[in-house]
């Protein structure tokens, strides 16, 4: 059994006791639970304790701890219904959180809330028992009912994180239940935190009192005077140790100055420690200091931290209830002196924080990095008592002293395997110790580095930041010099924070070498930003128009802009070689405009010496007098300005592979000359330039390439037919493709015109080929087929066959009789013709069917309608109504009112007034082909109206 009661002591013994306006709360330290058998031990050592309580807290405080650490549970909270019925009070809390013990002491919920049953889920718990588990997270719960019959007396809560109690902890919990209810019911009628009745209120007052030590010798004084005055014993002496070691004095009281601690005390405390119950009462069997014939020893915790050793004289033994509240008040003295080790421990803690952040705050005072690695030396220096260390850091995988005290020779070597086995199979101890360096194997590769530098043994501590060691702290003693646990703590707390600051103290060098560069790079960065300009300006302009000639103005008027030069002209080499052409100029000042532009406008020949070195090589040169004499030309005239102090430059704009052209700058200004920052920044605008200027030159070729293309595809010719005024006009897009927009004329056998008009899906050379195609239908059917929808019945069976798939043509197609006064028509998804009265009035020809090139043997409805002389016939493609402004369409009532207005003018002039209010619609560049065909039969004299 005393095995069983000292195991079970070691578990009651390691909660911490906190006194808190009157009321307990256990503080467990967070070790490995017991096993099963262990944790059943821990609830009868609880049980056979509560017997020995002087109070309800006391009692249920134990319990909790021991419940809490059989079931494995994060939080124990018991219960007890207040005098008045109406709420359950928690009277013990065991947490491994202080600050959740004291949240949740005295936290209550309404005895009506209490459930009736074993609760094992959050949702049915009532909301204070939510709101605990909500405080430390916890997702498994057990709940117990405390009751006597019908009548509630409390609650036992358990709560952990993770992990549903199984049914071994469960019944752990079942048992502390049925303790707690017996203690409940043997404390029924006083107040959960009432002292005992018989006696023993100052000794328990005291053991409280005590719980609150802060300062160890003083507490240790401090329990063996209450203990001594509180049971009138001769002397009180308190022993440190445990029943495996001889016990050592560390307080008294009552003994005189002459008075010592003989063997005979030590020995029956030694004794008592390895007695099972906690107090020990035994007879002197030698010599006791005061005359002394008894001591009683009291065990100071389980595992017991020392032993309370009471001595009472002859005829003077302690009764039982006496010795009950040693045993209380032991447990109170082993609180109070585990409590007060603690402050020195926190107090030690302080001293070293206080020491670490003197150091830092010290070290990055000026964020210089020689100041930091210097103060950290010599603090570190003087808070270890060391006469040799360094502060290595790490360039690339090399290892260099930054700084240090009392070393010389190769110790940088010595560190940098430091630094290797602290990241290697030492990292995680977090310092490395070498108490010999010579004998030490691990420093075998660099013993004779050791040797050289004169190191005797090393500690090193690498400087790591974002798990990237960035150096190491490396201390030199002695040999066998070993550092205390404070200071090795000081030296892994200090090189963390250490780290940290080394690498701020370079980032800040790093940064402010970098400012010294940003200064020195900001007119550059300015330039930059100015040529980023005149890039964008350049781009917007070439984006905007796609003309060659508006990319050339946008570059010279950027140049002068953003190089504040006088004037810029930009020349290009003509398509025979033979001269550089001015094609732009720009002037700032506008009075000066005609007389520069007389100089500049001249072309200048490309076989003079300069501008051959320019094209050829893509050298620029500067205006001089011999420069200007070998352009010749009116470039002579720029001679006596020059002599005034005008400068001037010629930069080619180039592409890798060509010089597309020359770019000429001049500044009026003497005060303002072109330099040679100018001449620089001139080339760099000038091969930015190129690009647009290169791109601008190859759509204007493929741009005319494609619109002579797409013209051979028209009519070149109207048919000679006197009744009849024919018209047309045709505008590409702004795509440098070819467009699909086919129109034609011929003349039937019969003298009526047969006209056709049609828009091929897609652009390219696809779409110039199914115009070719459309244009060989036309012609080769309407002899055959005249009528319209004979036509487009046999034109769609051609196209169906020859067009790719997904592919169409739209098509309407006009037979018009002059001498009959008749048009007829027929459509295939394009839109109707407009019929525009002698007065001016506009209706549509409503002709309409499905797209050629679908579906085979399709048929088309044949619309016929008066045509009157002075009337006319206006077709167009959807460009001309699909035109955009903000996203408006032209549109067909935009068209009629045109129509409407303009009637009186010769159909050539209405086709090409309905183009050109097309464009201006659209604002100056199309987004599709255009074509519009107009056909007027004349009056009875003749004329077009």
């Amino acid at each position: 059994m005393s095995v069983i009661v000292r195991a079970l002591g070691w578990l009651l013994a390691a909660p911490v006791t906190i006194l808190r306006h009157g009321r307990e709360m256990v503080v467990r330290p967070k070790q490995e639970e017991p096993g099963a058998a262990g944790a059943l031990e821990g609830l009868a050592e609880a049980g056979l304790a509560v017997v020995q309580a002087t109070t309800l807290a006391a009692a249920l405080d134990l319990l909790a701890d021991a419940v809490a650490r059989a079931a494995g549970a994060e939080l124990a909270v018991i219960r007890v219904v207040d005098p008045a019925g109406a709420y359950l009070t928690a009277c013990a809390v065991s947490s491994l959180s202080l600050s959740v013990a004291a949240e949740l002491e005295g936290s209550r919920f309404p005895v009506a809330d209490l459930p009736e049953s074993e609760v094992d889920e959050l949702e049915r718990a009532p909301v204070a028992v939510r709101r605990a588990a909500e405080r430390v997270r916890a997702t498994a719960i057990f709940q117990m009912p405390l009751r006597a019959g019908a009548e509630a007396l409390g609650s036992l809560e358990l709560l952990r994180p993770a992990g549903a109690f199984d049914d071994e902890e469960r019944n752990f919990g079942r048992i502390a239940a049925t303790q707690a209810t017996l203690a409940i019911n043997a404390f029924r009628g006083r107040h959960a935190t009432e002292p005992a009745r018989y006696g023993g209120g100052a000794l328990a007052l005291a053991g409280d009192a005590l719980a609150a030590g802060g300062n160890e010798a003083a507490t240790a004084e401090q329990v063996t005077r209450l203990a001594a005055e509180a049971t009138g014993a001769l002397a009180a002496l308190l022993w440190r140790g445990d029943p495996g070691r001889p016990p050592a004095l560390v307080a008294s009281y009552g003994l005189g100055a002459s008075e010592t601690p003989f063997v005979d005390a030590g020995e029956a405390a030694q004794r008592a420690l390895r007695a099972r119950g906690p107090v020990s009462v035994e007879a002197a069997e030698g010599k006791l200091p005061l005359g002394a014939d008894m001591s009683a020893t009291l065990h100071l915790g389980q595992p017991p931290v020392g032993a309370l050793q009471l001595l009472f004289p002859a005829g003077r033994q302690p009764s039982d209830d006496e010795l009950q509240r040693l045993a209380t008040f032991g447990v109170r003295a082993a609180h109070a002196l585990r409590s007060s080790s603690r402050s020195r421990t926190v107090e030690t803690e302080l001293e070293r924080t206080r020491a670490l952040l003197t150091v830092v705050g010290q070290a990055i005072a000026q964020l210089s990095l020689a100041h930091t690695l210097e103060t950290s030396v010599a603090r570190v220096r003087e808070l270890l008592g060391v006469e040799r260390l360094a502060i290595y850091l790490r360039d690339d995988d090399r290892v260099y002293a930054a700084a240090g005290v009392g070393l010389a020779g190769p110790h940088a070597r010595v560190a940098e395997r430091l630094l290797e086995l602290s990241l290697g199979p030492f990292r995680g101890r977090g310092m490395l110790a070498v108490e010999d360096a010579a004998l030490d194997p691990r420093l075998a590769s660099v013993a004779d580095a050791a040797a050289e530098a004169g190191i005797e043994g090393a500690i090193a501590v690498p400087l790591i930041v974002h798990e990237e060691a960035i150096g190491l702290v490396g201390v030199f003693p002695a040999q066998g010099h070993q550092l205390a646990e404070n200071e090795s703590a000081l030296l892994i707390a200090l090189a963390a924070q250490l780290a940290v600051a080394v690498q701020n103290a370079q980032l800040h060098e790093q940064a402010k070498q970098l400012g010294d560069e940003r200064e020195r790079a900001l007119d550059a960065e300015r330039a930059a930003a100015r040529q980023l300009g005149a890039l964008y300006e350049i781009s917007r302009s070439f984006a905007q128009s796609l003309s060659l000639e508006a990319t050339l103005d946008a570059v010279a008027t950027t140049i002068v802009d953003v190089l504040d030069v006088d004037v810029a002209m930009l020349g290009m080499v003509d398509d025979r070689r033979e001269r550089v052409v001015p094609r732009a100029i720009q002037v700032s000042d506008q009075r000066a405009d005609k007389a520069m532009r007389t100089i500049l406008e001249q072309p200048l020949a490309y076989g003079a010496h300069p501008l051959q070195r320019l094209f050829r090589l893509g050298e620029p040169f500067r205006l001089t007098p011999e420069t200007i004499g070998q352009l010749g030309g009116r470039f002579a005239a720029l001679l006596p300005f020059l002599e005034r102090g005008w400068t001037g430059a010629v930069v080619p704009i180039a592409t890798t592979a060509e010089v597309l052209a020359s770019l000429t700058v001049l500044s009026l200004r003497p005060g303002a000359p072109v330099t040679d920052e100018t001449v620089e920044q001139a080339q760099a605008i000038a091969g930015q330039a190129a690009l647009a200027i290169d791109n601008a030159r190859l759509y204007q070729q493929q741009k005319e390439f494609a619109d002579t293309m797409q013209r051979s595809l028209l009519p070149r010719s109207y048919p000679d037919l006197p009744a009849l005024e024919l018209g047309d006009a045709y505008q590409s897009s702004a795509r440098v493709e070819v467009g699909g927009d086919v129109y034609d004329f011929t003349e039937l056998d019969d003298g009526r015109l047969a006209v056709v008009l049609g828009d091929v899906t897609g652009h390219g050379i696809e779409a110039a080929a199914d115009m070719a195609m459309a244009k060989f239908v036309f012609r080769s059917l309407a002899r055959e087929h005249p009528e319209p929808g004979d036509f487009l019945r046999f034109a769609n069976d051609v196209v169906v066959g020859e067009i790719a798939p997904g592919k169409f043509i739209t098509m309407v197609y006009l037979v018009i009789d002059p001498a009959g006064g008749e048009v007829a028509g027929a459509g295939a998804g394009h839109p109707p013709p407009r019929i525009v009265a002698p007065g001016g009035a506009v209706r549509s020809l409503e002709v309409h069917g499905l797209v050629l090139g679908i579906e085979p043997g399709q048929r088309y409805e044949e619309l016929r309608e008066p045509l009157e002389p002075g009337a006319t016939v206006v077709l167009y493609t959807d460009g001309v109504i699909e035109a955009r402004r903000e996203g408006e369409l032209y549109g067909v009532e935009r068209l009629d009112a045109l129509l409407a207005e303009q009637h009186r003018l010769p159909a050539p002039e209405l086709a090409q007034a309905v183009l050109e209010d097309c464009r201006s619609y659209a604002g100056g560049e199309l987004a599709d082909d255009c074509a519009v065909v107009v056909v007027r039969r004349r009056g009875d004299d003749g004329a077009g109206t």
